[in-house]
């Protein structure tokens, strides 16, 4: 049966992807509504081939959506999920606003969307960097039991919006014409172009940022075991598109490498590069526009029994972000 989708956010970039995932996917859409600021108002989206007008919220409402995207900030999430959960919509929601929620779910499909219910109104989709580490680790913990996780992120500026992108091009555009290079910080605390910030999110008491922390508690509840230790670095690097993890993972039982390999393979949407080929790993400028989760550079930690090491890199705009709710959406078309 043909759902109306709408896509709160439909003029942002990942709301741009989430359209051109419904079109490529070939999702049952009957009509389909896009939602934006009221700066857009009088502007148009284009859906399977037709100029759609961009609408307000209380307009959306009104025509009560069967499932709703969301990625239009964590106070917009606040204040419309609920409203249009209590129509009936089903809303999954990529802001932080629901994710630590005890009575919302947490979803990567392919870990545990088998949870997912009727009853389920507002899901929450989880941080860009999150989804692709517990995908490359979930096969593993399932036979050998995570005992502790060290990550450190270079995420892409695709991550901060369209002003994050924007920075960076502001930035090197002033370089490369030999202009005052003296861009405005719009977005982040120090210059991004040729440079890394190790600050994504505010500090908190404890020496994190909030960054870090979502990705701390978001992989304790996604894969149902507040025993993990995690421990992350999340670094912005001027890297337009794709975000990569080096990942140390400590497991409760031993391993062999060839079986590490074959578990890796067998998970839906992961990509392996093994060792030994040219080159031997992935990078952000590869991954970008692709739907997989790319793991490479796999190998056992040398200075600590039943450790791994890995490099892993995703689209942080696709499986990070709108690839992993329209996967969730696709979930719910049986209820």
């Amino acid at each position: 049966m043909k759902k109306k989708v709408m896509v709160a956010g439909a003029t942002g970039l990942v709301g741009k992807i989430m359209t051109k995932i419904l079109e490529e996917r070939n999702f049952p859409v009957d009509s389909f509504i896009p939602v934006a600021s009221e700066r857009s108002e009088g502007k148009t989206v284009v859906f399977s081939n037709k100029s759609v007008p961009i609408l307000g919220f209380q307009e959306a409402l009104a025509l009560k959506p069967d499932i709703a995207l969301f990625s239009a900030g964590k106070e917009v999430s606040r204040i419309w999920a609920p409203r249009l959960a209590e129509t009936g919509c089903r809303v999954i929601d990529n802001s932080s606003c629901w994710r630590m929620d005890p009575d919302i779910r947490l979803v990567v499909p392919e870990i545990n969307g088998h949870l997912l219910s009727a009853k389920d109104r507002i899901i929450a989709n989880p941080n860009c960097s999150t989804i692709q580490m517990v995908m490359a680790l979930t096969p593993l913990h399932q036979h050998y039991g995570l005992r502790r996780i060290v990550v450190s992120t270079y995420q892409s500026v695709t991550g901060s919006g369209q002003k994050g992108l924007e920075q960076l091009l502001a930035e090197r555009n002033a370089r490369m014409t030999d202009h005052n290079t003296d861009v405005p910080l719009s977005v982040y605390p120090r210059p991004i172009d040729l440079n890394v910030i190790p600050q994504i999110g505010t500090f908190l008491e404890n020496g994190y940022t909030e960054e870090e922390m979502k990705m701390i508690q978001e992989t304790q509840k996604i894969l149902d075991d507040p025993g993990i230790r995690v421990s992350a670095t999340t670094v912005r690097v001027p890297v337009k598109g794709g975000h990569s993890l080096s990942v140390n993972a400590s497991f409760k039982k031993s391993f062999n490498m060839e079986e590490v390999y074959a578990l890796l393979k067998s998970f839906p949407g992961l990509k392996i590069r093994e060792n030994g080929t040219d080159p031997g790993f992935v990078t952000p400028m590869e991954a970008e526009g692709r739907d997989p989760v790319f793991v490479s550079r796999i190998r056992r930690d040398l200075s600590l029994d039943n450790t791994l090491d890995m490099w892993i890199v995703a689209d942080n705009l696709r499986k990070g972000a709108a690839l992993n709710a329209v996967q969730i959406a696709e979930k719910l078309l049986s209820f």
